[in-house]
């Protein structure tokens, strides 16, 4: 069988969708013959699996040319491994100046032949030696929830497999937005591969995935490519998550807080010198910030090197600012103003939980993407309302049903409302779609779970919890409205929807559709509901019916 440390690699870049660059890059094996698959196969039914895989690993790092994060791929058997056979990688790293943090070890299936509890043993080892975890071809493999939920991971790679069906597979978007929800409760961070179109980066970027990787983007090359923007414009797409520090993360360049000034300079003088240097203790904890210029200014002035050379760079170091990864750039940008930070040019140390740098972001960089996001957020809403379009409530819908929970979803009307326009006029008729989208938008603001999209026209879409649609509906139908003094009304269209008893968004538009024409035929403003494969549609409000008292359709 071959070597492994005959093997050749290639090194496939992972980019920030946020700034463009590249944020990592995955070493992949290419054997001269045959695949990664059967190279591992074959070692695996020699008893080898562990020694060939990690000789793999330690492959990769010597013929990785960059100091940029290095994702390396393990398969979850050799998790069970004795933690003493992982001595050779870590040796290997420290012969290239690396440390494990700047090390991510990218787990894949199968994993159903390791117990899951093993595998968690394995992890847990794997991540007290400082490593980042990251769960590779979910959506692919055999990985169990069970392992998902409890795994030490910083990042979850979602499978080409799944993403292949963007933009037009409502299935897939689903998936992906449920992996969404579940990275952004936990605090990790999720991973778009194998992106091979445009529509796929554009659907991509509307979900709000935030790192992606795939043939567009950038191929698999020889040598680890050197960092370089993603030039790649995006279409415009429908806002997603508002964006938190670290989708904005960038590698950091860090030496033990015990560094000499000579071994900064060294390090700042280099062609492709980074703008700052971290010092760190033993265990990754940022402990001071250099910033390049003014670092070099001093070293460099006029007796610079005699009085500073062999001394701890601590001394011209400032005390770094540190934000926790999770933090919303919101929350970034308000921490820079109320700390009055002069120097919003250094960067900022990005941590975990535990205070260990994970990198660092730039406050330009973060200012340009919350700016960016509110003009796609802008561009999404309706003139008239400043409502978002159906896309909010499309992909609220999309989560309750991937989650199985119970919702509602209404639309809502104006009656007879070109009869409006051609008597009261067009900026009566204007002035009144305003004023329906202010109550929505104040309903929205009292009732936590409520969505609320404007369609175009009169028409809107609401989707809140079962135990909201009653206040809602009383909010709109108890309401007397009018346009320059003609009196209106309106139709409301309900569809309660339970757990598991509808497909898709779409479904719930195709429901929706014969309820609003039901509606709009009860006399003045009126309420209906039904339910996903009833016949029986209740009549809840229109003259003729008492308060909520129901009456068949």
């Amino acid at each position: 069988m071959k070597s492994p440390r005959a093997v050749r690699f290639a090194f496939q870049p992972l980019y920030s969708l946020h700034t463009g660059g590249v944020v990592a890059h995955e070493a992949l094996a290419r054997p001269g013959h045959g695949t990664v698959a059967e190279l591992l196969t074959q070692a695996r039914r020699e008893g080898r699996l562990a020694e060939v895989d990690l000789g793999l690993a330690i492959a990769a790092v010597r013929q990785d040319e960059t100091s940029l994060p290095l994702h390396l791929n393990l398969s979850a058997r050799t998790l069970g491994a004795p933690l003493a056979m992982f001595d050779d990688l870590l040796a290997e790293l420290g012969d290239a100046g690396r440390r494990t943090r700047d090390v991510v070890l990218e787990i894949g299936p199968p994993f159903s032949p390791l117990p899951a509890e093993r595998a968690l043993s394995g992890m847990r080892a794997l991540a007290d030696l400082g490593f980042r975890l990251a769960l590779d071809g979910l959506g692919r493999g055999d990985l169990p929830l069970s392992l998902l939920v409890e795994a030490p991971v910083d990042l979850v790679k979602l499978d080409r497999t799944v993403l292949r069906g963007l933009p037009d597979d409502p299935a897939s978007v689903a998936v992906a937005e449920a992996m969404l929800h579940y990275t952004t409760r936990t605090g990790t961070r999720l991973v778009a591969t194998g992106l091979e179109t445009d529509a796929q980066l554009d659907a991509v970027r509307g979900l709000g995935i935030r790192i992606a990787q795939g043939n567009l983007l950038a191929p698999p090359t020889a040598a680890g490519p050197a960092p370089a923007l993603l030039t790649r414009a995006p279409a415009v797409a429908a806002p997603g998550p508002a964006p938190c520090v670290g989708d904005f993360l960038r590698p950091a360049t860090t030496l033990p807080e015990t560094a000499t000034c000579d071994e900064v300079r060294e390090v700042l003088a280099a062609a492709d010198a980074p703008s700052g240097v971290i010092g760190v203790d033993e265990l990754n904890r940022p402990r001071w910030s250099v910033d390049r210029t003014r670092f070099l200014v001093a070293v460099t002035g006029p007796y610079g090197h005699a009085l500073h050379a062999k001394r701890p760079a601590a001394r011209l170091a400032d005390a770094p600012h540190t934000i926790e990864a999770r933090a919303g750039a919101m929350e970034f940008l308000e921490l820079v103003t109320d700390a009055d930070w002069g120097r919003t040019g250094d960067d900022v140390v990005v941590v975990d939980d535990a205070g260990r740098c994970l990198g660092v972001v730039l406050v330009t960089e973060v200012v340009r993407g919350v700016a960016e996001a509110k003009v796609e957020a802008a561009a999404a809403l309706n003139p008239l309302t400043r409502l978002p379009g159906s896309d909010t409530v499309a992909r609220d819908v999309a989560r309750r049903i991937t989650i199985g929970e119970a919702f509602v979803a209404a639309w809502l009307d104006i009656d007879a409302f070109k009869t409006v326009n051609d008597t009261a006029g067009f900026a009566a008729g204007d002035d009144l779609i305003r004023e329906l989208g202010a109550a929505l938008t104040a309903l929205a603001g009292g009732l936590r779970r409520m969505r609320v999209s404007h369609v175009g026209g009169d028409d809107f879409l609401v989707v809140c919890d079962v135990d909201e649609i009653a206040s809602v509906a009383g909010a709109l139908l108890d309401r007397h409205w009018s346009a320059d003094g003609l009196p209106v009304t309106v139709s409301l269209a309900t569809l309660v929807c339970g757990s598991g008893s509808i497909r898709s968004y779409q479904e719930v538009s195709r429901l929706l559709a014969p309820l609003k024409k039901r509606a709009k035929s009860v006399p003045g403003s009126s309420w209906v509901l039904s339910r996903p494969g009833a016949e029986r549609v209740e009549v809840l409000r229109g003259i003729g019916t008492r308060g909520l008292q129901t009456a068949a359709g």
